[in-house]
């Protein structure tokens, strides 16, 4: 019993959870020979009740055992009772192998577990350290994964992919220095988003921004210009960050997620980390704030990006959360209509004053529109000025009632808190059907 008491595991759930608040569960269980390979509890966690298991290193390498899988699986039945969420902290060299296909079958039970409770209680991963063939399959079905940089963290053993490695892939989602680090990622996130679908999203007293969105600013700038002040967590950072930022934060006090746009052509990294955030936010009835800064789609990769192009758009089109989305810069063809076409998806379409808004892109539009203009001599930038005035503005849009509002960048937050109130008792009925196929 003390070395049980005495383990990292056991340790880093007390850390986890609220000074003195933690209780283990079956903490006296037995597998046939020996210690369980894991320790599972319950408690609250920034005063959010959770439940939490820790694969223990410390005892038979945290060997995955048929002991193990029931002891995790009691959790997850009595958060699937409770509609608390479950954290599951990582750290094993792999199953048991002496036990054969009755640990596979135990392993298919937590599986089963997992995906059941996917999109009703908030499930959160920590890669502590290794986290290999199976075990990464169930830890990457969690809501959020949190990874620590030197972790191990991969399906087909023997690999040398690090936590590191998959995070800047997007298997990761938030990567940590350390295991303290971690600790206070994971309290952040179980802050911010509903416990299970039917929780009504968090509310916190706030501070308002240091500045105000301008034009030209980048996209992590611009959530930062609307989010309360310290409050974006950002979700995906490693993962195609130079076309698309993703967060979670607050505005006005009240839980949001973030998706911005860099202004470059929509790649297909960038729309599968789009649509992860869509579907995390839809999950738990989390409004979806879309930063729309996009010149259409690349002509590279033709099938993957018509692939996850179809998938962003259905996420989209789909999702019954509040959806807001704020076109800033340009934004070009099909990339309109996927993140900022109010038939595809949003509820309330704005433009900054400065914005375009083409079904084609500038150049391409003006040598099509003005051919022969540009044969009589006429001067390209100044036909393209005229372009953006006047078919590619946003004014043209809103008089066909495509844009709700047009404003100047630094009243974005004004009008994005003005708009999340309006749509706070958003119900939405969609079809009967099991999923979406595509």
């Amino acid at each position: 019993m003390s070395e049980i008491k005495d383990s990292v595991a056991l340790q880093r759930l007390q850390s986890l959870f609220d000074d003195g608040s933690f209780s283990e569960i079956d903490a006296f269980a037995k597998s046939a020979d020996g210690d369980v390979e894991v320790v599972a509890g319950f408690g609250t966690i920034n005063d959010c009740a959770a439940y939490a298991f820790s694969q223990d290193i410390t005892v038979n390498g945290g060997a995955v055992s048929v002991a193990q899988c029931a002891k995790i699986k009691k959790i997850y039945d009595l958060a699937a009772k409770t509609g608390c969420p479950v954290i599951g902290i990582y750290d094993s060299n792999g199953v048991k192998l002496q036990e054969g296909f009755e640990v596979l079958n135990a392993y298919g039970e937590l599986v089963k577990a997992s995906s059941s409770m996917s999109g009703v209680c908030l499930q959160i991963s920590v890669i502590a350290g290794a986290c290999l063939g199976t075990s990464a399959l169930i830890a990457n079905m969690a809501d959020v994964v949190v990874a620590v940089k030197d972790a191990e963290f991969y399906v087909s053993t023997p690999a040398d992919i690090t936590a590191e490695d998959s995070a800047k892939e997007g298997t990761v989602d938030v990567l940590c220095d350390d295991y303290n680090n971690a600790v206070e990622a994971v309290k952040n996130i179980v802050s911010l988003l509903p416990s299970n679908n039917l929780d009504t999203v968090p509310f916190f007293d706030f501070e308002n921004p240091q500045t105000v969105a301008n034009q030209g600013d980048d996209a992590m700038s611009v959530i930062s210009s609307v989010a309360d002040l310290s409050s974006v967590v950002e979700i995906k950072s490693e993962y195609a960050s130079s076309n698309c930022k993703t967060a979670l934060a607050t505005v006005a006090g009240s839980t949001v997620g973030f998706i911005a746009f860099e202004g470059n052509a929509l790649c297909p990294s960038c729309m599968y980390k789009a649509e992860a955030m869509v579907k995390l936010c839809d999950a738990y009835s989390v409004p979806i704030i879309t930063i729309a800064n996009a010149n259409g789609i690349i002509k590279e990769k033709e099938n993957q990006t018509l692939t996850a192009l179809t998938k962003l758009t259905s996420a989209y089109a789909s999702a019954t959360s509040p959806k807001i989305c704020v076109i800033t810069e340009n934004v070009v063809g099909a990339a309109y209509i996927t993140l900022a076409g109010k038939g595809a998806n949003a509820d309330l379409t704005f433009a900054w004053d400065c914005s375009t808004a083409s079904p084609l892109d500038p150049d391409s539009a003006v040598a099509f529109l003005f051919n022969k203009r540009l044969a009589d001599g006429e001067d390209r930038e100044v036909l393209k000025s005229e372009y953006k005035e006047t078919i590619a503005s946003p004014f043209t849009a809103a008089a066909c009632g495509a844009v709700d509002d047009i404003f100047a960048p630094g009243d974005t937050r004004a009008k994005i808190i003005s708009a999340l109130d309006i749509l706070a008792g958003k119900r939405e009925n969609t079809l009967p059907r099991k999923h979406s196929v595509k």
